[in-house]
């Protein structure tokens, strides 16, 4: 396995402003305590969602996504496929719930310092907290215990993408390339420990190739380096990367999903080329562990309220993304299952986080 370098992950918040356009309920009053107790201040940003910087309290950043107040961890920069979902969901939220929600970043760890953050706020999670659980040894939590979920959001698959200048132009030609050149084509990710880091070396094991891996603090400066011709190819979530796959900077070899996508119908599946071969990422939200049953029933149900907005429907379709709805108790079982898989492509694979 070979490195070329290594960037620690980023983290985000996405918060809420404790302004209510109307009666708080009951369930809304409890939470305009846990905003009192765990301020955040923010500021305008030109995208017309905050940008807050975390005012510490006893040591530890805080702020939540919630009803009358709250966050979402997004686990990287903005741009990337965490930022752009945390975006998706927070005007619907806003317009919801009566609040003004923002985006605030937390660096750290792959995303385990957000997920710690988690204390104070809400997590906007993904495939990167159930490997993590395995990746990292020692973790000071435990992510099953420590939250409490919340809804999960949708699916994306990952798009296996090159740099123009790179002759390969299907999966089969880029694994004998590979083969050909044994860890001459640089492949960025978007961190240790992220579905696009296991992902590759899922890929890595099963083709029998190897890649100079290029850890990145996330899919936004992946892709600038990917565009500029500084790295050859990227595994990389296709909300982020299918702008500039239709703009031409890109070029798809495959998704990793079973089956194509129809936000991208011309590009076939790896699993065609490379048995048993399925990668991927999603998104949900979980809430601190002492969050009330009314509190996290009430954001669910608002969650897969969204599912049935036309606009939202397409701009998921638009970006490849399938909707997982569900209620707190699936996700719950959805977290389990998804950490027991990982768990296992790590262990076979022999994936470390260095």
């Amino acid at each position: 396995m070979i490195y070329a370098y290594h960037s620690p992950s980023h983290a985000k918040t996405l918060s809420v402003e404790c302004m209510p356009a109307y009666p708080l309920s009951e369930v809304a009053l409890e939470l305009k305590g846990l905003r009192r107790a765990f301020a955040t201040p923010a500021l305008p940003t030109s995208d017309g969602i905050s940008d807050c910087s975390p005012a510490p309290i006893t040591g530890r950043s805080s702020s939540g996504l919630s009803i009358a107040a709250g966050a979402a961890c997004r686990g990287f920069p903005a741009g990337g496929p965490v930022d752009i979902a945390a975006r998706v969901i927070a005007p619907w939220l806003a317009e919801r719930l009566g609040q003004s929600f923002v985006v605030d970043n937390q660096p750290g760890e792959s995303g385990n310092g957000a997920t710690r953050s988690a204390g104070y706020t809400l997590l906007m999670c993904g495939p990167v907290n159930t490997i993590n659980s395995t990746l990292f040894e020692g973790l000071d939590f435990n992510l099953e215990r420590d939250i409490a979920p919340v809804a999960s959001l949708w699916r994306v698959p990952l798009v296996i993408e090159v740099h123009p200048s790179v002759p390969v132009r299907t999966i089969p030609s880029l694994i004998d390339y590979a083969k050909a050149n044994p860890g001459k084509l640089g492949v960025g990710f978007a961190g240790h420990g992220t579905p696009q880091h296991v992902g590759i070396e899922l890929f890595k094991m099963l083709a029998g190739v190897d890649f100079t891996l290029v850890p990145y603090l996330g899919s936004t400066p992946s892709l600038a380096d990917l565009m500029a011709g500084d790295i050859d190819a990227t595994f990389d979530p296709m909300p982020s990367s299918i702008a500039h796959i239709k703009s031409g900077k890109l070029v798809p070899l495959a998704v990793t999903t079973p089956t194509r996508s129809e936000a991208l119908p011309d590009v076939p599946a790896a699993a065609g080329f490379v048995a048993g071969y399925e990668a991927g990422s999603w998104f949900g939200i979980a809430a601190p562990k002492e969050t009330s049953t009314n509190v996290i029933e009430k954001l669910n149900m608002e969650v897969n309220a969204a599912f049935g907005n036309a606009s939202i429907r397409a701009r998921l379709s638009a970006l490849g993304a399938s909707v997982l709805p569900g209620s707190p108790t699936q996700f719950r079982r959805f977290i389990k299952e998804e950490t027991e898989k990982y768990a296992g492509v790590i262990r076979s694979a022999k994936i470390t986080a260095k």
